[in-house]
């Protein structure tokens, strides 16, 4: 804040009153707009870190339902730390449900028609790597027993798909 004589009272320029000049107070806003404008900005940058964090969120759920629109069934992957597969490498991919059903590759298959898929698959190619999509309210039980009608007809190298942490 300034302090001083209000103009055309100073002590040099009196017209004889001594002691009668006002005091005059002036508050200097520069510091407060740098403040503002600071603040400005950290909200700018602030809004864009939740734009972005928003915009990955959004994109993984549309990942998540194109993915459940092109199987059919809906299955909730457990989280887990992932190795990638080889694509080269042929695979045959069983998706079991909440629900029960059971769906290789893209087709939904009855349970007793699994066996003879699996069979064929072997027969294709014996080195075929199971990949079992089970959501994650699926019984153990469940996927323990299609791991071992899988290793019955001579599939062995066996995968559980989880989704990223």
């Amino acid at each position: 804040m300034a302090m001083g004589n209000l103009p055309g009272q100073g002590a040099d320029e009196g017209d004889g009153d001594e002691g009668d000049g006002g005091v005059f107070a002036e508050i200097n806003i520069t510091p407060l707009t740098d403040v503002f404008l600071v603040l400005v900005i950290i909200f700018m940058i602030a809004a864009f870190a939740v734009q972005k964090e928003a915009d990955k969120a959004q994109e993984a759920l549309i990942e998540q339902t194109e993915r459940e629109q092109k199987s059919g069934l809906k299955v909730t992957l457990p989280a887990g730390a992932a190795q990638e597969l080889s694509p080269a490498d042929a695979s045959i991919t069983v998706t079991i449900a909440l629900s029960g059903a059971i769906m290789v590759g893209q087709q939904v298959v009855a349970d007793a028609e699994l066996d003879a898929m699996l069979q064929a698959a072997y027969v294709k190619d014996a080195t075929t790597q199971v990949v079992l999509l089970a959501d994650k309210g699926v019984p153990h039980g469940r996927v323990v027993g299609l791991m071992e009608r899988a290793k019955a007809v001579g599939l062995t190298r066996l995968a559980i798909a989880t989704s990223p942490n």
